[in-house]
Protein backbone atom coordinates (compact mmCIF):
# COMPACT_ATOMS: atom_id res chain seq x y z
CA UNK A 1 0.00 0.00 0.00
CA UNK A 2 0.69 3.24 -0.43
CA UNK A 3 1.97 5.57 2.54
CA UNK A 4 0.51 8.99 1.01
CA UNK A 5 -2.26 7.23 -0.43
CA UNK A 6 -3.77 5.82 2.22
CA UNK A 7 -3.60 8.51 4.41
CA UNK A 8 -7.32 10.40 4.53
CA UNK A 9 -7.68 14.02 3.56
CA UNK A 10 -10.02 16.38 6.15
CA UNK A 11 -11.90 18.99 5.09
CA UNK A 12 -11.90 22.02 7.02
CA UNK A 13 -14.66 24.23 7.57
CA UNK A 14 -15.75 26.76 5.38
CA UNK A 15 -14.55 23.95 2.22
CA UNK A 16 -17.52 22.46 -0.49
CA UNK A 17 -16.30 19.14 -1.89
CA UNK A 18 -18.23 17.53 -4.84
CA UNK A 19 -17.79 13.97 -6.67
CA UNK A 20 -19.24 13.57 -9.53
CA UNK A 21 -18.20 9.94 -11.87
CA UNK A 22 -14.07 11.23 -12.22
CA UNK A 23 -14.73 15.12 -12.01
CA UNK A 24 -13.97 16.64 -8.30
CA UNK A 25 -14.93 20.18 -7.24
CA UNK A 26 -13.18 21.52 -4.33
CA UNK A 27 -14.67 25.39 -3.12
CA UNK A 28 -13.66 27.40 -1.01
CA UNK A 29 -12.79 30.75 0.42
CA UNK A 30 -9.38 31.75 -1.91
CA UNK A 31 -11.99 30.17 -4.73
CA UNK A 32 -12.58 27.13 -6.97
CA UNK A 33 -10.74 24.02 -8.11
CA UNK A 34 -11.61 21.18 -10.53
CA UNK A 35 -9.98 18.18 -11.80
CA UNK A 36 -10.35 15.01 -13.76
CA UNK A 37 -9.44 11.77 -11.96
CA UNK A 38 -8.40 8.64 -13.16
CA UNK A 39 -11.33 6.50 -13.97
CA UNK A 40 -9.74 3.58 -11.82
CA UNK A 41 -9.26 5.46 -8.85
CA UNK A 42 -11.71 5.43 -6.53
CA UNK A 43 -12.89 8.50 -4.09
CA UNK A 44 -15.23 8.63 -1.28
CA UNK A 45 -16.38 11.64 0.36
CA UNK A 46 -17.44 10.28 3.41
CA UNK A 47 -18.58 13.36 6.33
CA UNK A 48 -15.43 15.78 6.22
CA UNK A 49 -12.81 12.76 5.33
CA UNK A 50 -12.10 12.19 1.55
CA UNK A 51 -10.59 8.63 0.91
CA UNK A 52 -8.34 7.51 -2.32
CA UNK A 53 -8.65 3.59 -2.91
CA UNK A 54 -6.43 1.72 -5.96
CA UNK A 55 -8.65 -1.33 -7.28
CA UNK A 56 -5.75 -3.55 -7.78
CA UNK A 57 -1.93 -3.81 -7.22
CA UNK A 58 -0.92 -3.29 -10.51
CA UNK A 59 1.71 -1.15 -11.60
CA UNK A 60 -0.61 1.71 -12.64
CA UNK A 61 -2.64 1.53 -9.95
CA UNK A 62 0.20 1.44 -7.45
CA UNK A 63 1.22 4.52 -8.84
CA UNK A 64 -1.63 6.83 -9.53
CA UNK A 65 -2.96 6.04 -5.62
CA UNK A 66 -0.28 8.31 -3.63
CA UNK A 67 -0.82 11.02 -6.70
CA UNK A 68 -4.39 11.20 -6.75
CA UNK A 69 -4.43 11.62 -3.17
CA UNK A 70 -1.80 14.25 -3.24
CA UNK A 71 -3.34 16.01 -5.88
CA UNK A 72 -6.53 16.35 -4.03
CA UNK A 73 -4.72 17.19 -0.96
CA UNK A 74 -3.43 20.05 -2.76
CA UNK A 75 -6.91 21.31 -4.19
CA UNK A 76 -7.97 21.80 -0.38
CA UNK A 77 -5.02 23.41 0.60
CA UNK A 78 -5.31 25.81 -2.18
CA UNK A 79 -8.33 27.24 -2.01
CA UNK A 80 -8.06 27.38 1.98
CA UNK A 81 -4.30 29.01 2.21
CA UNK A 82 -3.28 29.11 -1.37
CA UNK A 83 0.72 29.00 -3.08
CA UNK A 84 3.04 30.56 -3.56
CA UNK A 85 6.96 30.66 -4.84
CA UNK A 86 9.85 33.23 -4.59
CA UNK A 87 12.04 34.19 -7.29
CA UNK A 88 15.66 36.22 -6.64
CA UNK A 89 16.81 38.73 -9.14
CA UNK A 90 20.71 38.67 -9.09
CA UNK A 91 22.77 40.65 -11.09
CA UNK A 92 23.91 44.55 -11.78
CA UNK A 93 21.25 46.57 -13.03
CA UNK A 94 18.43 43.66 -12.43
CA UNK A 95 15.03 44.52 -11.15
CA UNK A 96 11.74 43.83 -11.63
CA UNK A 97 8.34 45.98 -10.76
CA UNK A 98 4.91 45.49 -11.80
CA UNK A 99 2.61 47.43 -13.87
CA UNK A 100 -0.91 46.66 -13.64
CA UNK A 101 -1.14 43.19 -12.79
CA UNK A 102 1.58 42.69 -15.52
CA UNK A 103 5.07 41.64 -14.46
CA UNK A 104 7.83 43.68 -16.35
CA UNK A 105 11.76 42.06 -15.74
CA UNK A 106 14.84 43.90 -16.75
CA UNK A 107 17.44 41.46 -16.92
CA UNK A 108 20.15 42.25 -19.40
CA UNK A 109 18.33 42.12 -22.45
CA UNK A 110 18.15 45.59 -24.89
CA UNK A 111 14.30 45.54 -23.73
CA UNK A 112 12.28 44.88 -20.48
CA UNK A 113 10.04 41.77 -20.35
CA UNK A 114 6.60 41.48 -19.65
CA UNK A 115 4.32 38.53 -18.44
CA UNK A 116 1.15 38.45 -18.24
CA UNK A 117 -0.18 36.32 -15.80
CA UNK A 118 -2.96 33.37 -16.28
CA UNK A 119 -5.97 33.53 -14.54
CA UNK A 120 -5.50 32.51 -10.76
CA UNK A 121 -2.37 34.03 -10.66
CA UNK A 122 -1.22 36.92 -8.92
CA UNK A 123 2.54 39.13 -8.84
CA UNK A 124 3.70 40.77 -5.80
CA UNK A 125 6.79 42.60 -6.01
CA UNK A 126 8.23 43.03 -2.63
CA UNK A 127 11.33 44.74 -3.64
CA UNK A 128 12.82 45.01 -6.73
CA UNK A 129 14.81 41.92 -6.55
CA UNK A 130 12.44 40.14 -5.28
CA UNK A 131 9.11 38.59 -7.42
CA UNK A 132 6.39 36.33 -5.13
CA UNK A 133 4.39 34.10 -7.38
CA UNK A 134 0.58 33.23 -5.98
CA UNK A 135 -2.36 31.54 -6.44
CA UNK A 136 -4.64 28.76 -5.28
CA UNK A 137 -3.65 25.99 -8.12
CA UNK A 138 -0.59 24.64 -6.91
CA UNK A 139 0.92 23.27 -10.11
CA UNK A 140 0.27 26.70 -12.12
CA UNK A 141 2.08 28.52 -9.53
CA UNK A 142 5.29 26.13 -9.79
CA UNK A 143 4.70 26.28 -13.71
CA UNK A 144 4.78 30.19 -14.04
CA UNK A 145 7.58 30.57 -11.53
CA UNK A 146 9.69 28.55 -14.68
CA UNK A 147 8.08 30.72 -17.08
CA UNK A 148 9.42 33.86 -15.08
CA UNK A 149 12.91 32.15 -14.33
CA UNK A 150 13.42 30.70 -17.59
CA UNK A 151 13.45 34.47 -18.70
CA UNK A 152 17.10 34.36 -17.13
CA UNK A 153 18.62 31.24 -15.32
CA UNK A 154 21.19 31.62 -13.46
CA UNK A 155 24.45 31.11 -14.80
CA UNK A 156 27.06 29.05 -13.04
CA UNK A 157 30.32 31.87 -13.47
CA UNK A 158 28.91 34.51 -11.97
CA UNK A 159 25.26 33.61 -10.19
CA UNK A 160 23.53 36.23 -12.36
CA UNK A 161 19.64 35.33 -13.45
CA UNK A 162 16.37 34.65 -11.85
CA UNK A 163 16.59 32.22 -9.15
CA UNK A 164 14.56 30.31 -6.57
CA UNK A 165 14.49 31.37 -3.42
CA UNK A 166 17.07 29.43 -1.58
CA UNK A 167 18.15 27.69 -4.91
CA UNK A 168 22.07 26.83 -4.54
CA UNK A 169 23.92 27.51 -7.78
CA UNK A 170 26.60 25.87 -8.27
CA UNK A 171 29.64 27.79 -9.79
CA UNK A 172 32.04 27.07 -12.17
CA UNK A 173 35.71 28.00 -11.84
CA UNK A 174 36.46 30.91 -14.75
CA UNK A 175 39.09 30.34 -17.51
CA UNK A 176 42.73 29.82 -16.06
CA UNK A 177 45.35 32.11 -16.64
CA UNK A 178 48.39 31.12 -19.03
CA UNK A 179 51.42 29.20 -17.37
CA UNK A 180 54.98 29.75 -17.84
Amino acid sequence: MSRIGRKPITIPSGVNVSLENTLITVKGPKGTLSRELHKDMKVAVEGNVINVERPSDNKLHRSLHGTTRSVINNMVSGVTEGFSKSLDLVGVGYRANKTGNKLVLNVGYSHPVEIVPENGIEFDVPSNTKIIVKGIDKELVGATAAKVRSVREPEPYKGKGIKYEGERILRKEGKAGKKK
